[in-house]
């Protein structure tokens, strides 16, 4: 912001999901109509010769993030408010680094959650590896915006030193 461009750099981050950890979840979602629903493995107890993305629902082909400078100054989060004015954007931080996450799904992710154009995808996909993946949705944020009234709320509380909880009673 402050005449600073958005990076190029795309980069995939992790959703906050709402699932239990450690819980198996079935995948409805992530099965094509008329066949059975698998029960998510854990990756400890994934069947020998299968692998993650068999029990996915394709989260890492359903969003993208970019990152974005830190905003300092009133004019650059009313530039964070105004992404949030957008259908489908949410900014969250991740130790320290702010990011535009756009929720699309990419045009290539088939019925069956896998890629429709695997041995051609871009260079992105082909270097992003389940190692860290959020298989396990184990994953939260240092801060998560949905709502432009969040980033004024928030933007008052850093900006004028203001204190976010109510004062200590009296006496």
């Amino acid at each position: 912001m402050s005449g600073k461009t958005l990076s190029k750099n795309i980069l995939s981050k992790n959703i906050l999901s709402k699932n239990t950890p450690g819980k198996k979840t079935p995948l409805t979602n992530a099965v094509p109509a008329g066949k059975p629903a698998r029960t998510k493995p854990s990756r400890a107890t994934l069947p020998e010769g299968e692998y993650l993305c068999m029990y996915c629902p394709g989260k890492c082909c359903r969003y993208f993030a970019l990152p974005i400078d830190t905003p300092e100054t009133r004019r650059e989060f009313d530039s964070v408010r105004w992404f949030l004015l957008h259908e489908r954007a949410t900014v969250f931080v991740d130790d320290g680094a702010w990011y535009l996450l756009v929720h699309t799904k990419c045009k290539h992710l088939r019925e069956d959650n896998r890629c429709g154009i695997y041995e051609n995808r871009p260079a992105i996909c082909r270097e992003y590896t389940t190692a860290k993946c959020e298989y396990e949705d184990l994953w939260v944020y240092d801060q998560y915006f949905e709502l432009p009234e969040q980033v004024e709320e928030y933007r008052e509380a850093v900006l004028n030193n203001a204190c976010v909880r109510s004062p200590f009673p009296e006496g």
